[in-house]
């Protein structure tokens, strides 16, 4: 297994839900962390919690991801390091369930711009690092929609499977540099993108030990798909 002590973890959505609960798991295991969220006082909060959890100082910037100058100026700027290089794209946004055609056109660049743009733009930020590192892991969280077609999530499942085709891409592009690229599809999870709680699904924290458990592999395995259910849901 490799260790993640001093692996410089860029990742995004680390304000509340699985991306908290990555990055609390990551500190445990010493990886250094660059944090992003829209919120900047929630980001704080999580930094606060990711040193007490005795992970070094995180470097956390708050920015909206549908910025691109923003994007590539936080992958630039998350510290220096010798060490094996990590991006997990987590971050996801839906703006309501709606039919189709009640959809604007504001909201439908926008979840395409924070789904499927953002992490583009920093897959294409950290490839030359981790080329020059002479390699590293990418994990794309998307999700159980990518497998199915839900009636009200046209835009947001549109966004989640054009990241995956842009993944399986990737993946091809970026082995011969010794680049793992894995997609991880969480189904149904107990966060706040609910608008309810929901105790039996995919608590945030069994969701963060599979991402951690994927980038802990011995480095000759490549994990490429991993879906994850409760054991509640039916959907598939």
């Amino acid at each position: 297994m490799q260790s993640l002590r001093d692996t410089i973890v860029f990742l995004t959505g680390a304000t509340r839900g699985i991306g908290r609960a990555i990055a609390l798991r990551l500190a445990r295991d010493g990886a250094r962390l660059a944090l992003c969220g829209r919120d900047a006082a929630a980001l704080r909060a999580a930094a606060e919690a990711v040193r007490a959890a005795g992970a070094p100082e995180p470097f956390a910037r708050p920015f909206d991801l549908a910025d691109a100058a923003a994007i590539e100026a936080f992958y630039g700027a998350g510290g220096p390091s010798r060490s094996r290089a990590v991006l997990i794209n987590n971050a996801g946004y839906n703006e309501r369930k709606a039919p189709l055609w009640e959809v604007e056109l504001g909201e439908f660049d926008r979840m395409l711009a924070v789904n499927l743009r953002a992490p583009f733009l920093l897959m294409r930020a950290a490839f030359p690092d981790m080329r020059a590192r002479g390699g590293g892991c990418i994990v794309n969280i998307l999700s159980t929609v990518c497998h199915f077609d839900n009636e009200t999530m046209s835009v947001y499942t549109a966004a989640k499977k054009g990241l995956m085709g842009l993944t399986d891409v990737f993946r091809k592009e970026a082995r011969p540099f010794n680049i793992r690229v894995a997609s991880i599809y969480p189904g149904g999870t107990d966060t706040a993108f609910r608008p309810a709680p929901r105790p039996d699904y995919l608590k945030p924290e069994s969701v963060a030990e599979a991402v951690c458990a994927v980038l802990a592999l011995p480095a000759e395995v490549a994990v490429h798909h991993l879906t994850l259910r409760p054991m509640v849901e039916t959907n598939f």
